[in-house]
């Protein structure tokens, strides 16, 4: 008989003991490692075979495992729900939750920026319709009301940007809505903030620009030529503060100079005044004094001035006529005189050398002035 027949344990037998080719493996020791191998062999049941509920049990702890743990990205943070309702808020790592159905988890993007463009026609004040273009840039500031504050956030979001846009425009002339859009946006970023935390809708708009303001295709010509006479008008008139700048102190300039000018004449001419009145005084008391001495001193000094601006002298015995050269100050040169300053009658004919006549002072007459003065 075959040592291997199907269905004989052929190790228990006692005549086939010896048939078996590999006998049973003894144990050594007992540690955990082989317990856990042992009990896992048990559960896949040994040889290699098994019931099909022992997979399913693997596959469903499997299944669990994985569905617990939840990965949240950097830029993401995840919504748990249980059962439905909110329950926390998963920060950005690894995380874990109970297993479905009692715990889901909603991601929502929370640190991206987005970006919502449009273009509209908008009434002015002055009822003129005007294109305007806008961009808003937002981001989720609270998931839990992103995802259930409102029914469409973004939605909301865009038709609420408009409402914001229309408003600011429609409180603002032509004028203003065309070249001063920076207030108008910075209220509109303002008003469309208030409406979205209003319906709770977990956005925060970092930054709302209006972009472009022009008028109707239709009526573009008008409003060019309207901008060229702007531009001709604020070109005209910062010519004119330009030349009022240059004018203006080069003429309080001169006015300061003039008015400078009068008082220092007016300085001189008072005190030249008040000289002559204090020099006159003066004379007055010293004629009182001594008359005949100050009569003649003021006779001498007025011959003197009058003979040191006169070329003409006239001998003493009122016969001779005699030109006298004038001779410039020291300094000055060239034949002409300058006629601002007396002239200067040479010394020894102002002041005669001692021991020489009144005659011998004088130069004397060519021969044909003696003759003239012999024929007078």
């Amino acid at each position: 008989m075959a040592w291997n027949i199907p269905g004989k344990n052929n190790d228990e037998r006692p005549g086939n003991q010896g048939r078996n080719p590999w006998p049973p493996r003894r144990r050594r020791g007992s540690n955990g490692l082989g317990d856990f191998g042992d009990r896992l062999r048990g559960v896949f049941g040994g040889d290699g075979g098994g019931s099909p509920l022992r997979w399913i049990a693997i596959l469903l702890v499997v299944w669990l495992v994985f569905n617990c743990f939840v990965l949240v990205g950097e830029q993401q943070r995840g919504v748990v729900l249980r059962f439905g309702e909110v329950a926390r808020v998963m920060q950005p790592g690894p995380n874990f939750k109970l297993p479905w159905p009692i715990e889901t988890v909603e991601k929502v993007d929370a640190t991206s920026v987005r970006t919502f463009t449009n273009t509209l026609p908008v009434l002015t004040r002055d009822e003129n319709i005007v294109i305007v273009s806008f961009n808003v840039q937002y981001r989720v500031s609270d998931p839990e009301l992103f995802l259930f504050g409102t029914q469409n956030a973004i939605r909301v979001l865009e038709q609420v940007s408009q409402s914001a846009v229309r408003e600011q425009i429609g409180r603002a002339d032509l004028d203003t809505a065309l070249n001063a859009r920076g207030p108008l946006s910075v209220a509109a970023s303002t008003a469309l903030q208030a409406s979205l935390d209003a319906y709770r809708t977990g956005l925060v708009v970092t930054e709302l620009n209006l972009q472009d303001a022009r008028p109707p295709e239709e009526v573009k010509p008008a409003f060019d030529e309207v901008n060229s006479a702007q531009q001709m008008n604020e070109r005209l008139v910062n010519e004119a503060r330009a030349y009022a700048a240059r004018v203006v102190p080069e003429a309080r300039g001169d006015s300061q100079r003039l008015r400078t000018t009068a008082e220092g004449y007016k300085t001189a001419v008072v005190a030249r005044a008040t000289g002559d009145a204090q020099r006159f005084t003066m004379l007055l008391d010293a004629y009182r004094q001594a008359p005949d001495v100050t009569r003649r001193r003021l006779w001498l000094e007025t011959v003197e001035q009058v003979l040191a601006e006169n070329r003409k002298v006239v001998g003493g015995d009122g016969r001779q006529l005699i030109y006298v050269p004038m001779t410039q100050p020291a300094g000055q040169s060239g034949s002409r005189r300058d006629d601002s300053q007396p002239p200067v009658l040479p010394q020894e004919v102002i002041v005669p050398q001692s021991g020489a006549t009144p005659d011998a002072a004088l130069p004397r007459p060519t021969r044909g002035a003696r003759a003239e003065g012999g024929s007078r």
